[in-house]
């Protein structure tokens, strides 16, 4: 927090730059999981010792003073800064305790996620690592509200990100194929992945697109349950070789095949803030992607030889 000697802290610009961002003191707050009067006290001590007003309150969202248009730039300079600094003290002293805070989809938390922590343990030995999982969209938001330092998560298809604010490393070419009970026909009634995820809406778009039309008597967020039902013939689905290997106890029930046409595909990409964590998230795409080949390719491609050159690591 700033007080009255015209101290700034770190907390005390992330909680402007939460507000300039978000528009309202109630958004920063449930970004930021405070109190929207903890917002307002950091904001009116931090004006204080600025001795400017930084937010036109009156306007709905909040609009930046021409203050408040120049502190944000310097405040954003400055929380990158921090975060390239604790990324080089553990660069420079593997020992030296630091907190990295990771975001991993689910879909890598069988096998390749405990792999790359236990890689990333010894190379920088005294850093406490914070992991989260979640779908892809939380966790960018995550990044973007600074509260991972990485997420290991979905691109929208096989398009770069357009957003200024992010390092991109891409890590996995993912291609969605069919899933159906052995011998079956991918004309029957659907099992959808959930609309409310992106990859959910990556296949409507897929089937709208191609002018494919199914009945869908079931929409799940669970590659497990989604399996489940495709076993017992409840339906086929469209999932990734990725969202397989996650459920992969299921792959002797189930028959594998290329969707019809030009199916689409997800990119899995390492992420952090642009300019703030130094070589640290070119040092996990560089631990990932020997673990994807071994650990997700290479099995994929002894079952389904027809992927080659479509999953892949990249």
């Amino acid at each position: 927090m700033a007080d009255a000697q015209g101290r700034v802290t770190l907390w005390g610009i992330e909680v402007f730059l939460a507000v300039a961002e978000e528009g309202s003191i109630s958004a920063a707050a449930r970004r930021l999981g405070v109190s929207p009067p903890a917002i307002s006290q950091q904001l009116a001590a931090l004006e204080q010792s600025l001795g400017a007003a930084l937010f036109d309150r009156a306007a709905r969202p909040f609009v930046l003073t021409p203050a408040g248009a120049v502190f944000r730039r310097h405040g954003q300079v400055i929380l990158n800064t921090e975060s390239e600094a604790r990324a080089e003290l553990s660069r420079s002293d593997p020992r030296r305790s630091v907190t990295l805070r990771l975001g991993v989809i689910e879909d890598l938390d069988a096998e390749v996620t405990p792999s790359l922590l236990q890689r990333l343990s010894q190379d920088i030995s005294g850093a406490r690592f914070l992991l989260e999982t979640g779908a892809s969209h939380r966790l960018i938001d995550g990044l973007e509200a600074r509260a991972l330092d990485v997420a290991i998560a979905a691109e929208l298809g096989t398009e770069a990100p357009e957003e200024g604010w992010r390092e991109v490393h891409p890590l996995l070419a993912d291609p969605f194929v069919a899933v159906r009970p052995p011998g079956a026909k991918a004309d029957g009634p659907l099992i959808m992945y959930s609309t409310r995820q992106l990859m959910g809406r990556q296949i409507s778009s897929y089937l709208a697109q191609n002018n494919l039309h199914f009945p869908v008597r079931f929409e799940l967020d669970s590659y497990n349950a989604i399996l489940s039902l495709v076993a017992q013939s409840a339906g086929w689905t469209i999932l990734t070789p990725l969202a397989l290997h996650h459920a992969a106890r299921f792959l002797p029930q189930v028959e594998v095949m290329p969707l019809p046409g030009v199916g689409p595909s997800r990119i899995i990409s390492a992420s952090a803030r642009a300019g703030a964590m130094g070589d640290f998230p070119q040092r996990v795409a560089a631990e990932l992607r020997p673990l994807l080949t071994e650990r997700v390719v290479a099995p994929a491609l002894a079952r389904w030889p027809w992927l080659a050159g479509q999953l892949r690591v990249l």
